[in-house]
Parts: structure tokens; C-alpha cells; sequence
């Protein structure tokens, strides 16, 4: 088993466990490579006998903060300008949508921020372990722009059309709390111990027998990598458009002051 994929280490745990750790602190934001590396990882681990459950967590404050908007002249590697045109599929999407084929189940250790396509990430995964400083946001529409990673699907096919929809038009934060209270996360525990009470539940998870372990997933996820493509290939067509937009720069620096966006609709 190789230990690295770019910025993904690997490391096997007893019991049948796989960590994968997001290793770009302390924001751990993503980009076309690191999703490719993850869904390149999570393609061996199928063929791996010793891993049952695997556990994907980041080193560092945050989970994964998205894309990175933040600093000054350099292009956002999650953003859709990365298709040339809005008939082309988004890369990143195309990547991202191979995490939805796997046949191990994911558990997700969230701990710190798992904004926009971080918040993706998170929502690909079967389960979510949050803590107290997690904090979970799908705040496309301050930026801008609207929702991908699959969020139009995978969220609401956890908790709901009507909360998926507020968190959507509102664009606001979720705190640990509130996403174990509306069915997001499924176990919280101090930050302190989210890894740990991630590997806990996949090893209990683990334990059962594999090839028990993987039917039970495809037939719990019927169709859920081809719904998942359909959602990226919509988001992907209207970020294109929408990511052009005058709204959407105003958006991005809105956001990086901490202000509320001066949106004209142009």
C-alpha cells in the first residue's frame, strides 16, 4: 500500500482501517490535484483486502476550508474557470465524482471549517464525526455563485430538501451542535478526540464481515455516483456563467473583508 498520494497521507490502522489525512495545513484547502490524489487513493484502497472502513481526516485547524479565494492574484484552483467552456465538465467535478463510486465506507473527522466544496468533501463521506469548533457552511451564494461538489444532491439526500434549502439560500454556518441536531454529523466529540471517535467507529464498523460490508453500501447508495454526476454536470454549467460575473468578484472580496456582499445583478 502506498503511503502517500500527493498531499494524502495513508497509513493503515489495526483492524481493518485505512487513515487518509488531508495534509495542507492549516486550511487544507482543495484543488483539482488533491481531489484527483484522493479519488487515485480511494481506488487502491478497493482493491485492498486490509481495508474495510476508512477514516479521512486533515492535519491542522481545519477540515477543509474550499477552495482558496484568499489570496490576492492567485486563480481559485476549485473554481469552475477551470472548464473552458459550459458545455465541458468541470476536472475537479469529474474527480470528485469517482469518490461516490468506491465500495469502502468513509467516516469523516471534521474538525474546524468544512466550507463550500470542503463541505462537499465532507458530505461524500457515509458518516461525520464533528466537535465543538466544527463549523460547516455552503456560502456559495455570498460568493456569488451557487452550490457544487454535488451539494444540490448529497445534502439534501441526508437531511432534508427544506434545511438544505436554508443553509443554501442563506449561505450561513452550521456549528457542531446544529449539524448532530439536523442529522449532518452523526457523533460528536471533543476536538481533542474527533479523529479518535472516527477510527472508533470504523473499526466498529470494520469488524463485520467485508463482503456484507460492501453490498449493504451499494444498496443503502443506490445510483448515487451517477445522481451525484447529474448534479455536478447542472452546478458546473451555472458556476460557469455565474462565476463571470461582477456579483462574483464583489462576492470574493465581500467575503475575505468579512462583509456583507454590495451585489447589483450584473
Amino acid at each position: 500500500m502506498k503511503e502517500k498520494y500527493g498531499d494524502i497521507l495513508v497509513n493503515q490502522l489495526p483492524n481493518h482501517v485505512v487513515q487518509c489525512e488531508i495534509n495542507r495545513p492549516p486550511n487544507n484547502f482543495f484543488d483539482l490535484a488533491l481531489i484527483k490524489d484522493l479519488a487515485d487513493c480511494f481506488d487502491d484502497l478497493d482493491e485492498n483486502n486490509d481495508c474495510r472502513a476508512i477514516v479521512l481526516c486533515a492535519k491542522g485547524k481545519h477540515f477543509c476550508a474550499g477552495a482558496n479565494f484568499e489570496t490576492p492574484g492567485q486563480k481559485p484552483e476549485g473554481d469552475v474557470l477551470a472548464a473552458e467552456s459550459a458545455d465541458q465538465r468541470n476536472p475537479i467535478y469529474t474527480e470528485a465524482v469517482r469518490l461516490f463510486g468506491n465500495k469502502k465506507p468513509v467516516i469523516a473527522a471534521v474538525q474546524g471549517a468544512a466550507v463550500g466544496g470542503g463541505f462537499g468533501l465532507a458530505m461524500m463521506a457515509d458518516f461525520r464525526v464533528v466537535c465543538e469548533n466544527t463549523r460547516m457552511t455552503a456560502n456559495f451564494v455570498k460568493l456569488g455563485f451557487t452550490p457544487g461538489f454535488g451539494l444540490t444532491h448529497t445534502l439534501a439526500r441526508v437531511i432534508g430538501i427544506q434545511k438544505a434549502n436554508l443553509l443554501f439560500f442563506t449561505g450561513r454556518r452550521i456549528n457542531g451542535e446544529t449539524a448532530l441536531e439536523w442529522g449532518v454529523a452523526d457523533v460528536f466529540a471533543q476536538v481533542s478526540e474527533v479523529r479518535e471517535s472516527a477510527i472508533a467507529l470504523a473499526q466498529e464498523i470494520a469488524e463485520n464481515a467485508p463482503l456484507a460490508l460492501i453490498s449493504l453500501r451499494q444498496q443503502l447508495r443506490p445510483g448515487l455516483r451517477e445522481a451525484v454526476q447529474a448534479a455536478t454536470d447542472r452546478e458546473g454549467r451555472e458556476q460557469y456563467y455565474l462565476t463571470r460575473t461582477e456579483d462574483h468578484k464583489e462576492g470574493v472580496k465581500a467575503v475575505a473583508a468579512r462583509r456583507v456582499g454590495n451585489f447589483v445583478g450584473k
